[in-house]
């Protein structure tokens, strides 16, 4: 897979003020009783519900990890910030966790444009951006000790769902409609990428802007288009919404949509209108009734806290964690940039509890792994309907 030119320019102007050099910056957050790290998510946006159950995920875990006295004897401090999903709140969030905070890491901050918007500073300042809730091939191109990656890249997620959908279903007029920014396009990349090998032209596409809410010219559009798979760059909101006016006014395509669309709240405020819908997903959803004991055992914990059942995003958040912690004791009482990278590109994963795919890390590599599943929702859940595919 090629890397393409990056588009990190958002914020170069506050660069300057950063004026402590990289070399003095990468042991920052680390201290004899203490690893402080920094968390960007939507608490006040599109995404708020989602990414206050990946906020509860990592806090679950942080404070297990307390419990058990920490890592190396230093205990976790977690500083969230919230970016409304805006990348120039995302910009000020990082610079505050940054600057302000002094985080060793940012773990898991959510969204493609945000994070670009932040990359800038964090590398300057030698922070660490740790698995990323974005599948965007910056967030682990290139390969350096400051970029990890948890999500497969919405273009591979795309261009190996797409060929292998028209292999199995037959469908012959694949359309797409995505949001009209870096997330967006690289499922619109992905699909012209799959439709290559499928040897078939993208019969339309049409965007929308992040945040958005009425869907009916891009449907009308589409459905003029007689397409009959869709392809969605698209998460919750937007998914049921455009999916609710296709079914209003008679347009049964299949869609299909990548990791962010694979949530519970698809179905929980979608309806019928969404049976049928296919994602891309490395997750899973802990559904109650069809998790192992752990899983359970797991779940029931998380509701006592947060007086709540978890969701995918809860998992993504705990993991991330837990992948940090493991990798930080690994790295020892020395813990900085360069021995965490030494952990992480020298250590192998297994699969979790989640039934999430073994992590893996090279130097020349910082993805933990590039394989997903197909999922569909029907009668009103998740359903599995393939084990893991390999976007190599």
């Amino acid at each position: 897979m090629k890397s393409f030119p990056h588009r990190l320019s958002l914020g170069a102007a506050l660069l300057a003020a950063l004026a402590a050099p990289m070399s003095q910056a990468q042991n920052q957050g680390v201290s004899k009783s203490e690893i402080v790290i920094g968390s960007i998510l939507d608490l006040s946006g599109p995404l708020a519900g989602p990414s206050k159950q990946a906020r509860n995920g990592m806090l679950q875990r942080v404070d297990e990890i307390n419990e058990k006295g920490g890592i190396a004897g230093r205990k976790l401090k977690l500083i969230v910030e919230d970016n409304g999903y805006d990348p120039k709140k995302a910009l000020l969030a990082a610079q505050k966790l940054v600057s302000s905070d002094g985080v060793f890491a940012v773990l898991g901050h959510l969204g493609t444009a945000p994070n670009m918007a932040a990359l800038p500073i964090q590398e300057e300042q030698g922070v660490i951006n740790f698995m990323p809730l974005s599948g965007a091939r910056e967030m682990f191109e290139p390969a350096q000790k400051l970029r990890y990656g948890i999500l497969a890249p919405y273009f591979d997620q795309m261009r190996i769902m797409v060929p292998y959908m028209v292999k199995q279903k037959g469908f012959k007029r694949v359309c797409i409609l995505h949001q009209d920014d870096e997330f967006g396009l690289e499922f619109l990349r992905g699909t012209e990428a799959g439709l290559k090998i499928a040897k078939l032209p993208l019969i339309e596409k049409t965007s929308y802007k992040r945040g958005a809410t009425e869907f009916s010219s891009q449907i009308a559009k589409l459905k003029a288009a007689n397409c009959d798979l869709v392809t969605m760059g698209t998460i919750i909101r937007e998914t049921v919404g455009a999916m609710a006016e296709a079914r209003k006014t008679g347009f049964n395509p299949a869609f299909l949509g990548g990791v962010p669309a694979y949530n519970h709240l698809i179905h929980v405020l979608g309806g019928k209108a969404v049976d049928g819908f296919y994602t891309a997903t490395q997750g899973t959803h802990p559904y109650p009734d069809d998790q192992s004991k752990d899983v359970r055992e797991w779940a029931g914990k998380y509701k006592a806290k947060f007086n709540e059942d978890p969701s995918v995003w809860s998992t993504l958040g705990y993991i991330i964690v837990d992948l940090f912690a493991k990798a930080a004791d690994k790295a020892g009482t020395n813990l900085n940039a360069d021995t965490l990278a030494k952990a992480m590109e020298n250590t192998v994963f297994p699969r979790d509890i989640f039934g999430s795919p073994e992590c893996k890390m090279t130097k020349t590599d910082h993805l933990c792994s590039n394989t997903f599943r197909l999922a569909q929702i029907q009668n009103g859940r998740w359903v599995m309907l393939t084990d893991y595919i390999s976007g190599e």
